[in-house]
């Protein structure tokens, strides 16, 4: 027999799939949680052998949370995510927590069954729409990390002169608004300007100014000059 713990916040929804699961032959649900902290503190009471989570209840990830602390406490216990639509983050975030599988509640009653039996008995293979959303994730994780270092490895060659005329057209100034906040000439400003460029292998500031949006370049910034 297949023990199974419901977890949504939305009592309709609980009530549906528990009716569908107490039909089915070798399945039984043991208890229902309405958020995640409770689905949490029941498993750990219950034990059961599947938890159908649901992701966003009390905050917006919740089930991811209680799943984590679920997979870390009862690691035999197996959790498939209840969910309204397939967002690409929020199941990666999910698989990465512990999570087995994922069902849209729209589904099939068919298709809930088969990914509960093939869970229970380890037989789930990634699926394939599972698997393209998992790559997708991890070449935006993997871009986005070798932007940063880019970025940051660009940065360091400069001076603070220069990091702190970038910092000013980063906030929009023209190069005469700079020039007069630094006391320089705007022909100064030019000729750090274009230094700055050729650190970047640029020919344009805004596309340096582009490439600073995507690594919170005021944070690095002001950290930066701070050494």
């Amino acid at each position: 027999m297949v023990r199974i713990l419901l977890a949504d916040d939305n009592a309709e929804i609980r009530s549906y799939f528990h009716g569908i699961l107490d039909r089915e032959p070798g399945f039984t649900v043991v208890g229902e949680a309405e958020s995640g902290r409770e689905s949490v503190r029941m498993a750990v009471m219950l034990k059961p052998d599947i938890v159908l989570m649901d992701i966003q209840m009390e905050t917006e990830t919740a089930g991811i949370d209680a799943t984590r602390l679920i997979h870390e406490s009862l690691p035999d216990t197996k959790i498939i995510i209840l969910t309204i639509h397939s967002d690409d983050e929020m199941l990666f975030q999910a698989y990465s927590s512990g999570a087995m599988d994922y069902i849209v509640k729209t589904d099939s009653i068919a298709k809930i069954i088969s990914s509960i039996e093939k869970v229970s008995q380890n037989q789930m293979q990634l699926r394939a729409d599972v698997a393209a959303k998992i790559v997708t994730e991890f070449q935006r994780i993997r871009h986005e990390r070798a932007s940063l270092l880019y970025t940051l490895n660009i940065l360091t060659k400069m001076t603070n002169s220069e990091l702190e005329v970038l910092c000013c057209l980063y906030n929009g100034d023209s190069y005469r608004q700079v020039a007069k906040t630094r006391f320089v000439s705007e022909a100064t400003i030019k000729s750090q300007v274009n230094s700055i460029l050729k650190k970047f292998e640029m020919k344009r500031m805004k596309d340096v100014i582009e490439v600073l949006h995507q690594v919170d370049f005021s944070t690095i910034s002001a950290m930066m000059l701070k050494r």
